[in-house]
């Protein structure tokens, strides 16, 4: 059974699924889509053309579907989609698209925590972590069970690859390829405990670190980088850096500067934390 606070303002041309709950002082524009089993904290606001799947919590104060914030005047644009089972918490707020027919979009099991922002056109994946504070500039992609910690900066038009993890407070103005972590906008390493977390095998790290190397470490000209990543990495893990990396367009962040023969090491996450 759907309930509506006496206080909120639910537009009546609003799509309202079952079992919705909605909190005092909650606004909830026309034109809105909003499935089964969501719930709106208090205070939270859903602006037109935004539409949510099944199962999302929002936390009080947050805006879903504001403009995009731009110095000049522009028509009301795009939507905002949002999948299911997603927790996004208290002041968050995410833009919809600057054209028309486009969206902002946040997929499946992600968990936006407070304050955090996802701008106008982004791209966020499934089951991504984005820590209090993170902000997506326009049109940035965030691929799936990426970990950006808290205060950190994705620069505009700016793609994180799958599972890579930001330490809090990096500042990201090129490509993060896939499994990688970055720490003061340099990458230190592989994100293994996330790669253990989300089921590779040894042989797969391993795929992975060796890939890595073609990558950071032979000083190849960047054509036989490509090329070698192709024919080497055919199959598994490893082979998506070929595929991300042949899309570039705004170069991608570099290795911390190591000695030539140090040893690669996986990054350990802090105990207990996400990844």
């Amino acid at each position: 059974m759907t309930q509506i606070h006496a206080t909120a303002l639910v537009d009546s041309r609003a799509e309202l699924g079952q079992n919705v709950v909605i909190g005092p002082f909650c606004q909830v524009e026309t034109g809105v889509v909003i499935g089964d089993d969501c719930r709106l904290e208090a205070g939270v606001v859903i602006r037109s053309g935004t539409s949510l799947g099944c199962d999302n919590q929002i936390g009080e104060g947050a805006i879903l579907g504001g403009r995009a914030q731009q110095p000049e005047d522009h028509e009301v644009g795009g939507t905002v989609w949002v999948g299911d089972h997603n927790r996004i918490r208290e002041n968050v707020t995410i833009h919809r698209a600057w054209a028309k027919n486009a969206a902002t979009v946040v997929k499946d099991s992600n968990l936006l925590m407070v304050s955090s922002h996802v701008g106008h056109d982004c791209k966020v994946g499934n089951r991504c972590i984005l820590v209090n504070h993170v902000l997506l500039g326009a049109f940035a992609e965030v691929s799936d069970g990426a970990y950006l910690g808290g205060g950190s900066i994705v620069a505009e038009r700016c793609r994180i690859g799958r599972l890579a993890m930001l330490g809090a407070m990096t500042l990201v103005e090129q490509d993060v390829p896939p499994f990688m972590t970055v720490v003061d906008s340099q990458v230190v390493g592989l994100n293994r405990v996330g790669l253990g977390r989300n089921g590779f095998t040894p042989e797969e790290m391993t795929q992975v670190k060796a890939a890595y190397r073609v990558i950071y470490r032979r000083g190849l000209p960047w054509s036989e980088v490509l090329a070698m990543l192709q024919a080497d990495f055919r199959a598994g893990p490893a082979s998506e850096f070929h595929d991300f990396l042949s899309q570039d367009q705004r170069g991608f962040v570099q290795e911390r500067q190591v000695p030539r023969k140090a040893e690669l090491k996986f990054i350990e996450a802090a105990s207990g934390g996400p990844s």
